[in-house]
């Protein structure tokens, strides 16, 4: 029987590899190219058998992965030579002095990090930060309220264009007055926040009685509709040339060279990450939070319980809106120049593929899913022209065989023993 089966997987990845080869011919084997206005055809037929042996291999190796992952909850989880490993860091994290000493040497690193790698790789933490904020406040949204968002580009881009607004109407007044035009950015955070919030509620009210497929639809359409009016608002907005020059947050009145400017945005980014994370752990424990939850499970049984669902999506995009709001103004700061093609769909659905990748719901996932989306692609750059194709994999495989994503939720459990009731029970009958 099992010969009979493996027989099988190899007759069906034979016959994927010839299906694969004739498909994919035209790409892989041929070459055009124009000379002299002549088109030359090469084929390359070494590359053939390389070509139908690495997918003869894929495919037997994927239809067996997909064997082992259908009966993986079959089986008990059996003891490997990882597991003592995994339970010693799990019982020495248990105990809060190294606790306390692990997250102290990762603030030193995270403290060092500019000056032991540069302005270079500084930059790029940035930028990787900014999208930790945003995957953060679009957890809020999908994660804890289910509400899928393919807008989220719209929050970013209005907190974005509030600090290059104010830098080209309010920053020739504060320049006459003598007034350092670096303060704008501290003036531009709460205010970027509460626009955000404003436009978050303004596309909650058309959405109260969707969900699913057709909310998403419509926040596509609200991402563009902002998109698309910011760039042609040209005599406001600047149109497709953006706003340049906007300033860098300045350090009590000092303007700073780009490499200090970098290491300073570089830790204001580190403060924004980390009130980020207490204002939606503590999202998650409060009673907002688990009315978001009970909406994200079933919203008729929630309605039935007595929650406000009008209420409860209303908190749910303000609350995802205000920090992506803030993460505009920090990216505007960095960049010093803005424009409409920074605000696309694929930025919606990178921050989407970064916590679905990461763990929906899940706060270090994420963050680790953001910090891998930005920073993975800056260090492989030789394989820019694949990220497409290798963020398409990754999202399969691990949609796949690691659902729960890369660092799931743990969400609290509430346990009843039987044995401490037992004395109690006994008592009560004498």
């Amino acid at each position: 029987m099992i010969h009979k089966n493996l027989a099988k997987e190899l007759a069906a990845s034979a016959l994927q590899m010839v299906w694969f080869i004739v498909l994919l011919f035209p790409f892989l084997v041929m070459k055009v190219s124009v000379t002299a206005g002549t088109a030359l055809v090469r084929f390359r037929w070494g590359s053939l058998p390389a070509i139908a042996i690495v997918s003869f291999i894929a495919s037997f190796a994927w239809g067996r992965a997909l064997e082992w992952n259908s009966h993986r909850g079959d089986k008990e989880q059996k003891r490997t030579p990882l597991t003592p490993i995994k339970e010693a860091i799990a019982a020495a994290l248990a105990r809060k002095p190294i606790r306390r000493v692990v997250l102290l040497v990762l603030l030193a690193a995270v403290a060092v990090y500019p000056f032991a790698l540069g302005m270079y790789h500084t930059n790029i933490m940035i930028t990787a930060l900014i999208y930790v904020i945003l995957a953060l406040g679009l957890n809020i949204v999908v994660g804890l309220g289910g509400l899928l968002n393919l807008g989220y580009a719209a929050f970013f881009a209005v907190g974005a264009y509030t600090y290059g607004l104010l830098w080209k109407f309010v920053g020739p007044s504060f320049v006459s007055a003598g007034i350092a035009t670096g303060w704008l950015f501290w003036i531009a955070l709460p205010i970027a926040g509460t626009i955000a919030v404003v436009f978050g509620i303004l596309l909650s009210l058309p959405v109260l009685r969707l969900r699913g497929d057709y909310l998403a639809i419509i926040t596509l359409a609200f991402g563009e509709i902002v998109r698309m009016v910011l760039q042609n608002s040209g005599p406001v907005t600047g149109g497709a040339t953006g706003i340049s020059l906007i300033p860098r947050p300045w350090l009590l009145g000092l303007k700073l060279p780009p490499k200090q400017a970098a290491t300073y945005i570089y830790y204001i980014v580190i403060v924004l990450v980390i009130l980020t994370i207490f204002v939606v752990r503590r999202i998650e424990d409060s009673r907002v939070g688990r009315a978001l939850e009970a909406m994200r499970e079933d919203e008729i049984a929630c309605e039935a319980m007595g929650i406000d669902l009008v209420r409860n999506k209303l908190s749910t995009f303000a609350l995802g809106a205000f920090w992506a709001g803030i993460a505009g103004v920090v990216l505007a700061a960095q960049t010093t120049y803005i424009n409409p093609d920074s605000f696309t769909l694929w930025e919606s659905i990178m921050v989407l593929m970064a916590i679905v990748i990461g763990g929906t719901g899940s706060i270090p996932g994420a963050i680790g899913g953001a910090l891998l989306l930005k920073l993975l692609p800056e260090y492989f750059r030789p394989l820019a022209q694949y990220r497409i194709l290798i963020y398409g994999v990754a999202m399969i495989v691990i949609i796949i065989f690691k659902p729960d994503g890369l660092f799931p939720r743990n969400r609290k459990k509430y346990t009843f023993d039987a044995q401490a009731t037992e004395p109690q029970a006994g008592e009560a009958q004498k």
